[in-house]
């Protein structure tokens, strides 16, 4: 049977769409980002114990594998943050200097307790802005001993043993859990020296490393006692 060419155009004659109807996606600014990390922070007696990655993302990428997470305000106080890295050092520096301040008027430093309120404060402020950070301030009380405090983003915060804020906390936070609670431990025996509490803290950031992809490169670890503060750095996987 002949089929006329034209008719076999007619049949399989498509139009050409109008591309004025279609619109593209654009992507929204947003003036947070989050670079993530894992901090955490652990109270004994005499002693306080703050660690963080050092790895610093944004996304897949990473931007630099030597970023602390720590900053130290006084001879006996530890900010530890995750989150965004811009207002970290902003949060930082405001710290920084009503500390100086407090300092230079009462000729003496702000006591944990103090600089604990004063964060506070400062994040409620931001309520309607708010930093983009999950902080945890470590120190040593009046009585020597490590105090823990852990904060949301609006400045509501709590006092505690030992915390987890970033990326890594679900991961983390049911290992110190069971070993410093004792929560369905079979042995009943808890941590107490420090060097027990230090295996602890590198077998949390190794096991964070292994599935959470915004914390590695090396954990930094500062030990405040009352004679003063030691640094440690820890090499964790790179990849």
């Amino acid at each position: 049977m002949y089929i006329p060419v034209n008719e076999i155009h007619k049949h399989f004659k498509t139009e050409t769409p109008n591309m004025s109807n279609i619109t593209h996606k654009q992507d929204q600014w947003s003036p947070y980002h989050d670079n993530s990390g894992t901090v955490l922070a652990i109270g004994i007696p005499g002693a306080v114990i703050v660690a963080g990655d050092t790895r610093l993302s944004n996304g897949y990428n990473i931007l630099t594998r030597d970023a602390t997470k720590l900053s130290q305000l006084t001879d006996k106080c530890i900010l530890a943050t995750a989150g965004q890295y811009a207002d970290f050092i902003a949060l930082r520096k405001f710290l920084q200097q009503r500390l100086q301040l407090y300092e230079f008027q009462n000729e003496v430093q702000a006591s944990t307790q103090t600089v604990a309120h004063l964060l506070s404060r400062e994040l409620y402020s931001r309520r309607f802005f708010p930093y983009y950070t999950f902080n945890l301030l470590a120190g040593l009380d009046e009585n020597n001993h490590g105090v823990v405090y852990g904060y949301d983003a609006i400045g509501s915060y709590d006092q505690m043993t030992y915390g987890v804020q970033g990326s890594g906390q679900e991961l983390v936070v049911a290992v110190l859990d069971n070993q410093l609670k004792g929560y369905n431990k079979i042995n009943k025996t808890i941590p107490q020296t420090q060097q027990e509490i230090l295996d602890i803290i590198l077998d949390c950031f190794s096991c964070a490393a292994e599935r959470d992809i915004h914390t590695g490169d090396n954990v930094e670890i500062l030990i405040i006692t009352p004679t003063g503060t030691q640094r440690i750095i820890k090499p964790l996987r790179k990849d």
